[in-house]
């Protein structure tokens, strides 16, 4: 076991008592945690289904999962079953128990915060929001588009928060309902929804509910202990959460900083961590406070921020520094500016001349030249402040990522691409459109512009036919690039140029994606007209309210991110520039808000929705210690009189010992060495479909998961998942001894066929072919269901250390013969090759035997198609070999960023989605996908 302090060994070691960690900044959290549930999971009579862990991120689960895998095989302890343990976000957990237990939700998918907005907004009065009345007289009524997030904010209200309903007026409640209605209907959940919904099963009676008897008897079985990270942003209803799970007795462990709680505007509720000991009994509280991140200065600099939250509302803790990084004079340096374009000189002349300078990342680590993604720029908001920043940044060639897709389309590349969807309905001429992608150097040297512009042209042709895949936006993007030769390595600079602009490109098409999702099936003409004005109007400010992020690339660039984004993140160098009063405090909002619509005295501590002068202090501390040696604070006056004065926080760290007010410029002498980035693969979890594009060809794989483009939407999208969610209500029905009879197929896909995008004649072909399906199933294999042994069973292959594979196996069941068989359903003319197919099970095979310790027997494909042929083939050591060989070599190429294009067009190719970004389509499979898609 390594070094801990005395505190973290206290916090491991306490396994049986309510244990509240209050963890500061840099204090080695996440491996304490790791510690502590690796020491659980040594009991021998605890098993991993017996303990929840949740995180604030899919990327902190990642991370906790990986730590927890490395220290039990480090100390020799078993890992069997480790896939039923649950790590992730309470979101996640939420939706994985209502689709495990509750047949009903199988079919829901998950609306994200902008397709939220989208939805609402094209179904401005079916979902409430345009006859939603509120209590200001200038605006009698909610309006499409302008308030289509402070609706979704009310609606998530009412759920999430401890509400006086007979205070809310009547015409609220009436819109609330027809978006719970509207949402429903469309079988969707939002992220409020899916912890709503388990919460109303935790809490309800037993009796009356069938649903809620099978989940709590479920949580009183299987869970024992539950470890809550980042605690300190739990809301109401997320505290309700926690409640319902450790109502029969589970161990429970909070772990969370009161100084970082930084979502109180969402509902977050600072109390829950702050009174967490007198709301539970016998509760140890243990204090992590020491700093292993931060050089002395930075953690004092931290400190004296904290204290300035009064003592009343925060916990008591010591904050010292433990890591290795030293402060030197002119580490922390605080400057004024004239204006913003001065501020942004200053930061750019700043990490020019930085890079290179020696940095050592841990204490026994070799030391390495800083490199440009060591620096990171934070601001209060992004879309507000960093515009001269990311022009001075253009203008330099510096390179530079904007987390999420805040400014993403203020960006010359995207602007291009902004524009071909204006052209498609006249809002640009062929000549403006060249100007846009030459101005922007997208056009490759090669680039057949001609070819490009007459496929626009013919997608302009919107009488062609009457089905909506014809005018599959997404395919008309990549079809564009394609005919235009665009690929990676086309792209006019330098190869970091090129990773930047696919990068982007990658993100304009989960844009694609995202408007798709809800306006597919919508009359061509108006679907691109639709799209053409959302670009330009809303998504925008939609894309720079969100949190949201795409693919796993990490190129080596500066950062720019707002500090809410930058939670649990840590650099060398840390810019907070544009601290003025009014932005960093943020002044309280003016307008139309929450509160016209909920009474105040409707919500428990209103307040905290409004913000306050500590929520902010809260913000900028953890700001502050996102730093590990170089921290600068700056001002500049804004663009009006709201502005132009200092921010309190800039004063503050101005008048701290540790800064200087005058920078003097690297030191000549300083150590310089060759700028290499801190090469991190990321604690990934990646589905089998994820892991058979590493297996077919490394190079989609980069371009779907790295980069984040999407294919195109097919018609049929929903047909396997229904069938596959009817087969797994039958098996688990059929493991409690209740076996489906013929006569319920029609019920069954009714209940459980979603098809969102097929047009009216194709949805009701697919609904006849699954019930024909699910009752030649049922024929077939009437006299088996009894000899089920699993449904839907989760299992997990580590691939090596940092990846980790997750899937689900279809069916596990006991044959005659007494082998066991791992079962795969195919449905679907798409259905992946056999070879493909066998990987699969072989890697089921092997995740089954790390889950429980046996070793299946065979393993078989049963075709849902009328003509589809059964395999079955058993279980060979020599494949179960070379399918680890093979998950090895995948995630080497991974780990290496080794992600090749198959040598020549094959197969595969012809199969896949985004060939068009990777090589020449020769002329036949252009033929065979256009007809695939009727044009």
């Amino acid at each position: 076991m390594p070094n801990y302090t005395e505190a973290q060994a206290e916090a491991i070691s306490c396994l049986d008592e309510p244990l509240q960690i209050i963890a500061c900044a840099g204090s080695g959290k996440t491996q304490v945690i790791s510690q502590r549930i690796a020491a659980i999971l040594a009991h021998p009579d605890v098993e991993p289904r017996n303990l929840i862990a949740f995180t604030f991120t899919e990327k902190a689960a990642a991370e906790l999962k990986e730590r927890i895998l490395s220290i039990l095989e480090k100390e020799g302890l078993d890992t069997f079953g480790l896939a039923e343990m649950y790590v992730g976000t309470m979101h996640g957990y939420a939706l994985g128990l209502l689709q495990r237990l509750v047949p009903e939700t199988f079919k829901f998918s998950v609306l994200t915060e902008i397709t939220s907005r989208m939805f609402v907004d094209r179904n401005s009065r079916k979902s409430g929001l345009t006859v939603c009345p509120t209590l200001s007289g200038g605006t009698p009524y909610l309006r499409r588009f302008l308030h289509s997030r402070l609706f979704l904010q009310a609606t998530s209200v009412l759920r999430e928060d401890t509400v006086d309903w007979d205070l809310v007026p009547v015409g609220v409640v009436a819109s609330f309902e027809d978006y719970m209605k509207l949402l429903y209907g469309h079988a969707y959940f939002d992220f409020t929804e899916m912890i709503h919904l388990a919460v109303q099963f935790l809490e309800g009676d037993v009796d009356e509910d069938e649903s809620a008897g099978i989940v709590q008897q479920h949580i009183r079985d299987d869970i024992r202990y539950v470890v809550v990270d980042e605690y300190q942003d739990v809301n109401p209803l997320q505290e309700r959460l926690v409640r319902g799970l450790t109502q029969f007795g589970a161990n429970l462990c909070v772990v969370g900083d009161d100084d970082q709680t930084i979502y109180q505007w969402r509902g977050s509720e600072v109390s829950n961590i702050v009174t967490f000991k007198d709301r539970y009994e016998g509760v140890r509280q243990v204090t992590l406070g020491e700093n292993f991140r931060s050089s002395e200065g930075i953690v004092e600099v931290g400190r004296s921020v904290a204290e300035r939250i009064p003592d009343a509302n925060r916990l008591p803790k010591a904050m010292v520094r433990a890591g290795h990084q030293r402060w030197q004079r002119g580490d922390m340096i605080a400057r004024e500016f004239a204006d913003e374009n001065d501020e942004a000189e200053w930061i750019c002349d700043r990490i020019e001349a930085m890079r290179g300078l020696a940095f050592q990342d841990t204490a026994d680590g070799e030391a390495r030249g800083l490199s440009w993604s060591d620096f990171a720029v934070l601001y209060r908001s992004v879309a507000n402040d960093a515009g001269a920043l990311v022009e001075e940044m253009r203008r330099r060639d510096i390179p530079y990522v904007v987390k999420g897709l805040n400014r993403l389309f203020e960006s010359p590349e995207i602007q291009a691409v902004v524009g071909v969807f204006r052209y498609m309905v006249g809002l640009m001429t062929a000549a403006d459109l060249h100007n846009l992608w030459a101005d922007a150097k997208l056009l490759p040297s090669t680039a057949d512009w001609d070819g490009a512009m007459a496929l626009l042209d013919e997608g302009r042709d919107f009488d062609r036919g009457e089905r909506w895949g014809v005018y599959n936006i997404q395919r008309l993007y990549l079809e564009f690039m394609e005919a235009l030769g665009l690929r990676e390595e086309t792209v006019p600079g330098e190869s970091l140029r090129r990773e930047l602009v696919f990068y982007q490109l990658g993100k304009f098409s989960q844009a694609i994606s995202d408007f798709e999702q809800i306006y597919f099936n919508t009359d061509p003409k108006q679907k691109y007209e639709a799209f053409a004005a959302w670009l330009e109007h809303q998504a925008p400010g939609y894309y720079a309210d969100s949190d949201a992020d795409v693919g796993y690339a990490t190129p080596d660039a500066v950062t720019l991110t707002t500090v809410h984004q930058a939670k649990g993140m840590q650099w060398p160098a840390v810019f907070l520039p544009c601290l003025r009063a009014n932005r960093f405090p943020a002044k309280r909002q003016g307008g139309l808000g929450l509160f016209h619509l909920i009474p105040e005295t409707a919500v428990g501590d209103a307040d905290r929705y409004k913000g306050t002068l500590d929520d902010e202090t809260r913000l900028f501390y953890v700001a502050v210690t996102r730093a590990q040696k170089y921290l600068y604070v700056s001002f500049s006056p804004g663009p009006n009189q709201l502005y132009r004065k200092r921010s309190v926080f800039f004063d503050h760290c101005a008048a701290q010992q540790w800064f200087s007010t005058r920078d003097q410029g690297v030191q000549a002498d300083a150590l310089r060495l060759e700028p290499q980035a801190r090469h991190e693969t990321p604690s990934v979890t990646l589905s089998f479909s994820e892991l058979k594009y590493l297996f077919e060809c490394p190079y989609q794989f980069k371009l779907r998961f790295l980069y984040g483009f999407n294919p195109p939407l097919h018609e049929a999208l929903g047909y396997g998942k229904g069938l596959h969610d009817a087969l797994a209500e039958i098996h688990k029905r059929a493991i409690n001894g209740d076996l489906a009879s013929l006569a319920e197929a029609e019920s069954l896909v009714t209940r459980h066929l979603h098809t969102p995008y097929a047009y009216p004649e194709l949805k009701a072909t697919l609904h006849r072919a699954a019930v024909v399906a699910v009752q030649r199933y049922l024929r077939e294999h009437e006299t088996d269901l009894a000899q089920t042994v699993h449904s839907e069973k989760q299992v997990q292959v580590h691939v090596a250390p940092g990846i980790t594979v997750d899937g689900r196996i279809d069916l596990v069941r006991r044959l005659d013969t007494n082998e066991l068989a791992i079962v795969d359903f195919k449905s679907t003319a798409r259905a992946q090759d056999e070879d493909v197919t066998r990987d699969q099970l072989h890697v089921y095979a092997v995740g089954y035997e790390e889950l429980t310790g046996e070793r299946a027997d065979l393993i078989e494909v049963l075709n849902l198609d009328e003509e589809g042929k059964t395999i079955r083939e058993e279980v060979e050591d020599p494949l179960l070999i070379g399918v680890r060989a093979r998950i090895k070599e995948a995630g080497d190429s991974l780990r290496d960023n080794n992600l090749p294009r198959l040598s020549v067009w094959g197969e595969q190719c012809g199969k896949c989605d985004l060939a068009e970004l990777c090589r020449d389509v020769p002329m036949e499979a252009k033929r065979d996908r256009r007809a695939a898609t009727g044009r």
